[in-house]
């Protein structure tokens, strides 16, 4: 049963939450098997990066309605010696995308965008996998696949939320055979099969990525959408590349806060927000009073609005690098009341940002280990089930990725986000995403490994996982337990959960906030490494995942 009942009283730990101290390694996902799964990676043998491979294959087996081998990825890793690699497994449009694809008569079509072929972006997971594998593990990339594919092959019970969204989305899902006869196969002895995927997972662990970008996977795919009126084809698998990205490095209260650079709008925006509250004594708050909720609502309202003009994927758009300065934050930060609600009519314009610069459904895993790695990975297949096309005879559901386009400016996507032009649609381009896997850490040790599901909350759960950590002292359980809030500018609404009290509401009505009482928002999960050099964490009290170590 989902944890709804978390911690209905601000500052509690809830009690499912807790987690004990390990030595040697910790991992936090939102599923039982995949921590099972990077726990017994590293007991054999592996370091945090097998343990992130092996949770992410399970997690594409028993959590495929939000990630696998149909998406994409942000792979985050601190090694040893203190360097990253920040491996971009990002989805990205077909070659023969255009601006205009979704939009019918002059205006747009947002249905074409969110389900069916047209939807469907390149997938990036096995890519970046394999690539973190290469450069990083120590275990061979086949040895996860083959684990997960056995728990596909025997079958695993469902989480608590499976027969509910089946039952929301099956008339969708009854559009699409292949899809319907997977997800509405009657299970046997309570258990969910997938044997077509398992076939494909052991396809990889023999064959590796090429059978999936270079050899039948792509060509079914390619085939699947020519006739079913997609734009995919073999071309645009075999010409995927993972690239490295340079992290995003900035500081908050003497700690270092490495986060994803775009085409992740999270990196940036959670280091703008945090620069803002910096410039705030936040810790002489009372953590989740209404002026801490006030005070941290203003900062995130000003990036959410940045992120609709300036954001986009660095190989087409200019990002200015000012966004994430102390310099422009401090300017940001001065327009804020610290006892009313002030509009936020625009972007604003970060050094760097002159006249050349004009032209809601994934998952976090966070891994880390004594030797000394760390992961932060955040993989989606965008919205829950995607695209809702499963390329037959293959059990790999796609990506919906063409929606976090901005298929035309100022038409919200599925979760209500205004896009600009610097996120138009383009051949080969990667779409804004919202992940924002983060490793906090202070004289180069990693010390939080935080990350988060759930579109544009993604960014805010981060934040508020953080500031509850290093302003606030909670351990990872109580701050993940704590009630959310969340605002991205447009619509002009806070956004709270149920959990918020009311006393605490009725003064933010005061200040001239526009409340929206939800009943959760997002899953987070974090893993720690403690003063004594120990690690704990925490998985989500709000889903049904695991925190463990050894």
């Amino acid at each position: 049963m989902m944890r709804q009942t978390f911690c209905l009283l601000l500052g509690f730990i809830c009690a499912t939450g807790r987690t004990p101290a390990a030595e040697h390694g910790y991992a936090a996902t939102v599923h039982p098997l995949a921590t099972a799964a990077a726990l017994e990676a590293m007991k054999s043998g592996g370091n945090a990066v097998d343990g992130a491979i092996a949770a992410a294959a399970m997690l594409g087996v028993v959590d495929g309605h939000n990630s696998g081998l149909g998406g994409g990825c942000f792979f985050l890793i601190q090694k040893p010696d203190g360097s990253f690699l920040c491996l971009d497994g990002r989805e990205k449009a077909p070659a023969a995308a255009s601006r205009a694809m979704f939009v019918r008569d002059g205006k747009a079509v947002p249905a074409l965008s969110q389900e069916g072929p047209l939807a469907v972006a390149v997938p990036g997971w096995l890519a970046a996998l394999s690539e973190a594998a290469r450069r990083c593990g120590q275990l061979p990339l086949g040895r996860a696949f083959e684990a997960a594919a056995k728990v596909a092959a025997e079958g695993f019970v469902p989480d608590s939320g499976f027969a509910a969204r089946l039952e929301k989305w099956r008339p969708v899902i009854e559009k699409y055979p292949a899809t319907a006869a997977i997800l509405l196969a009657p299970a046997v002895v309570g258990k969910h099969r997938l044997p077509e995927l398992a076939a494909t997972y052991r396809s990889i662990a023999d064959e590796g990525p090429a059978w999936f970008y270079q050899g039948p996977f792509a060509s079914k795919t390619a085939a699947w959408m020519k006739e079913n009126g997609g734009l995919l084809t073999a071309a645009d698998f075999s010409s995927y590349q993972v690239p490295n990205r340079t992290p995003l490095r900035t500081t908050y209260r003497g700690f270092e806060i490495v986060g994803f650079p775009p085409p992740s709008s999270g990196g940036v925006h959670v280091a703008q927000i945090l620069n803002i509250l910096e410039t705030f004594d936040i810790a002489a708050l009372e953590a989740g009073s209404s002026r801490f909720i006030h005070l941290v609502t203003e900062a995130m309202k000003p990036a959410f609005a940045d992120r609709v003009f300036w954001l986009g994927d660095p190989d087409f758009t200019p990002v200015p690098r000012g966004l994430s300065t102390p310099a422009y934050a401090s300017s940001l930060a001065e327009k804020i009341n610290p006892d009313k609600m002030t509009p936020v009519p625009a972007h604003g314009n970060p050094p760097g940002a002159g006249r050349d610069l004009f032209e809601k459904h994934t998952t976090h895993f966070s891994v880390i280990d004594s030797a000394g790695w760390a992961v932060a990975c955040t993989a989606t297949i965008n919205f829950t089930w995607g695209s809702f096309v499963t390329i037959p005879g293959t059990g790999v559901l796609m990506n919906n990725e063409m929606d976090d386009f901005s298929i035309q400016p100022g038409v919200p996507n599925v979760f209500g986000l205004i896009g600009g032009e610097a996120n138009a649609i383009a051949p080969g381009k990667r779409p804004l995403s919202s992940m924002s896997p983060t490793i906090v850490q202070k004289d180069g040790q990693p010390v939080l490994v935080i990350g988060a599901a759930g579109g544009p909350t993604i960014i805010s759960q981060v934040v508020l996982g953080i500031l509850r950590t290093l302003d606030f002292h909670q351990t990872p359980a109580a701050a993940l337990g704590a009630p959310r809030f969340h605002h991205q500018w447009q619509p002009d609404q806070l956004r709270l959960e149920a959990a918020v009290p009311d006393a605490i509401r009725a003064d933010l009505e005061k200040r001239g906030h526009r409340l929206l009482v939800v009943p959760a928002i997002g899953v987070t999960q974090a893993v720690a490494r403690q003063a004594d050099g120990s690690f704990t964490g925490a998985a989500d009290p709000r889903a049904d995942g695991t925190a463990a170590g050894f």
